[in-house]
């Protein structure tokens, strides 16, 4: 298992000490450097990046939001704060999670292998996925991929470009794919999980289309929206 290498930002050095002692604990965690002055911080991601970076949110002269939006995609970020009102403007800069202080040592952890996912979905991600059609393979990118649907003997496969017909099945195309990435929602459709916008009753929303919910994934898709609810 690769260590998540993490960074900690907060202007009150005792929250800083609850990070460190919470890392210490998880053999995954391998806490870097911690800083009281968000723009020490900032100098020393530019010359040494991390995976992961629990920012505070209400620190003077660069707030976490500022951080987090000049930090850009470099870092996953995970909010630590004792106020629940930034959780819209999360959502906005798509952190990874949003923790309340005080921290619970289970959320702290909850989001580390949340991070340990998020990371391993983008590395397998950039690997092309090879499926059999006819005489030919077919490479597929699976970050360039929508959403799957259904055709009878074939899937339909939305990308960024023009979409393709395979000859498979859904079940077996999605286990080809990278785990957490993709999720079933309906018997005829599955999506790509970095996509999804919002999220009704009987339909969810990705950029460009939208899709029913069946019935029977209800749960599923309802279980997968709770453990990403902080970030969705």
């Amino acid at each position: 298992m690769a260590m998540l290498r993490c960074l900690a930002v907060d202007d009150e050095p005792v929250a800083l000490e609850v990070i460190r002692t919470f890392a210490q604990r998880i053999p995954f965690v391998q806490l870097e450097q911690t800083f009281t002055d968000p723009t020490q911080a900032l100098a020393y991601l530019r010359l040494n990046p991390v995976d992961l970076v629990f920012l505070d949110i209400n620190m003077p002269v660069v707030t976490g939001l500022d951080f987090a939006q000049a930090l850009g995609s470099q870092s996953l970020v995970v909010f630590t704060t004792a106020y629940s009102e930034h959780a819209l403007r999360s959502y906005e800069l798509n952190v990874l999670d949003y923790l309340l202080k005080p921290i619970a040592f289970d959320r702290f952890v909850q989001s580390c292998r949340k991070a340990q996912e998020r990371l391993q979905t983008r590395t397998l991600g950039t690997l092309p996925v090879f499926v059999k059609d006819g005489y030919e393979w077919i490479g597929l990118q699976p970050q360039a991929i929508n959403y799957l649907e259904a055709a009878d003997n074939y899937v339909k496969v939305h990308q960024s470009s023009r979409p393709i017909l395979v000859r498979t099945t859904l079940s077996e195309l999605l286990a080809l794919l990278p785990a957490g990435q993709f999720i079933r929602v309906h018997r005829s459709f599955a999506v790509n999980t970095q996509l999804i916008q919002r999220v009704g009753r009987a339909h969810l929303h990705l950029p460009e289309r939208t899709i029913p919910i069946g019935p029977a994934y209800r749960d599923q898709l309802a279980r997968w929206l709770i453990e990403h609810g902080e970030t969705r």
